[in-house]
């Protein structure tokens, strides 16, 4: 197969590939709500032919490429969930479905990997091993998608797993990748300090569940810089404090919620162990009670050492137009680390950014969040590379015996 010919139909296809991103980011879903857009993306690969097509889950697609040569079998994941969040782009294909809004690239990640799947299902007699295109639901909600996908067996078999996340925070025309932990551990906690309420005007009768819950808040905010060693990473973050209705009551009972980002398992388990601790010690010494529940939410996404090099030097010998930029760990959480716990994988990051004053950069989430769509071509790019390149690794290896 002439690996040139394949990558000029990155090209032929962009025009789709843009289409299609628009399409899904006029009707975005939220996480396990996906039905319509499962469909469309089934739907359309079975317009393009050639694929062993499933639906793993009630909203996920898995679509299976055999090729005719023996090789490796390649895992490209796509995530397909949108947000709960009112869009404010102005945007002429802007969300239809008000209150939700593609506001972190899934729509792009979608059809990049759709853009991908066409081509290559075009030289099917041509290929090595097996390519297969996981379409996830789910990503922005824990449990998430990912896990339930592992559990229907969709990893059966694979060798590599790889995924790409767009960023709008970093410039169109660079790409990024890490050794080792890319993202967080993102688990939440809610404490509930039980007290003893009373008349605002005579505290003394009271086990106040306020005053406990804020030295709580404070106790808190002090275990990252008192329990982590400096050259590590974590963030405990409180998000809610709930407690009391009436102005002149103090009340019973009072909840504290909040968000945990760690790199490292050791610091995840002591920071969990900590906040228990520091919450029931502090309650106690009030007189009060204090009940925490800790959950576990996605692991760390770690890139697998070897498959992390094989992936730059592809990066960097065929995106010579391009900055490879070696990045640093980030505390949000990402679901693909249910895939990358199971097989070695990859996890790459896109920028998305409008460069030279093209249009206003926003962050993930935002409602005004939006991304260069001239790196739609790359996305699409990266997988083709990595389903003709990686899946070649057993052949070669087997020849150089």
């Amino acid at each position: 197969m002439e690996f040139n010919h394949v990558l000029q139909k990155i090209d032929e296809v962009n025009q789709n590939v843009i289409e299609w991103r628009r399409y899904l980011h006029q009707h975005p879903e939220l996480s396990f709500e996906e039905v319509n857009t499962a469909q469309y993306v089934y739907d359309l690969l079975t317009s393009f032919g050639g694929f062993e097509l499933s639906k793993p889950t009630k909203t996920s697609v898995m679509a299976r490429l055999k090729g005719t040569k023996p090789g490796k079998v390649i895992a490209l994941r796509a995530d397909m969930d949108a947000l709960p969040i009112h869009e404010e782009t102005a945007l002429p294909f802007a969300s239809a479905n008000d209150g939700i809004m593609h506001a972190c690239g899934h729509d792009g990640h979608t059809s990049m990997l759709l853009g991908a799947a066409k081509i290559l299902s075009e030289f099917k007699d041509s290929l090595s091993g097996e390519i297969v295109f996981l379409f996830q639901h789910a990503e922005e909600l824990p449990p998430g998608g990912a896990r339930e996908m592992v559990a229907a067996g969709v990893l059966d078999g694979v060798d590599y797993v790889l995924g790409v996340h767009l960023f709008s925070t970093i410039p169109y025309g660079t790409i990024g990748v890490r050794h080792g932990s890319l993202t967080a551990a993102s688990d939440v906690f809610e404490i509930t300090v039980q007290g003893k309420g009373g008349h605002a005007s005579t505290p003394e009768l009271t086990v106040d569940p306020l005053a406990t819950g804020a030295q709580i808040v404070t106790g808190l905010n002090h275990i990252v810089s008192r329990t982590v060693a400096p050259l590590q990473s974590a963030v405990v973050s409180v998000t809610n404090f709930h407690g009391g209705n009436a102005i002149n009551v103090i009340p019973d009972t009072v909840k504290i919620a909040g968000s945990v980002r760690t790199l490292d398992a050791q610091v995840r388990e002591t920071v969990r162990t900590r906040i228990t601790e520091l919450a029931e010690g502090i309650a106690k010494s009030n007189g009060a009670q204090a009940k925490v529940d800790y959950l576990y939410g996605y692991n760390s996404v770690v890139n697998d050492v070897a498959l992390t090099d094989k992936v730059a030097a592809i990066i960097e010998e065929n995106f010579t137009d391009k900055t490879l930029d070696w990045v640093d760990p980030m505390l949000g959480g990402e679901d693909f680390s249910a895939f990358s716990d199971e097989k070695p994988g990859c996890f790459v990051l896109i920028g998305a950014g409008f460069t030279d004053g093209k249009g206003a950069v926003y962050p993930h989430h935002h409602p005004k969040f939006d991304i260069d769509e001239l790196a739609l071509k790359d996305g699409v790019k990266f997988h083709v590379l990595m389903a003709l390149t990686l899946t070649k690794d057993k052949v070669e290896s087997e020849n150089d015996n």
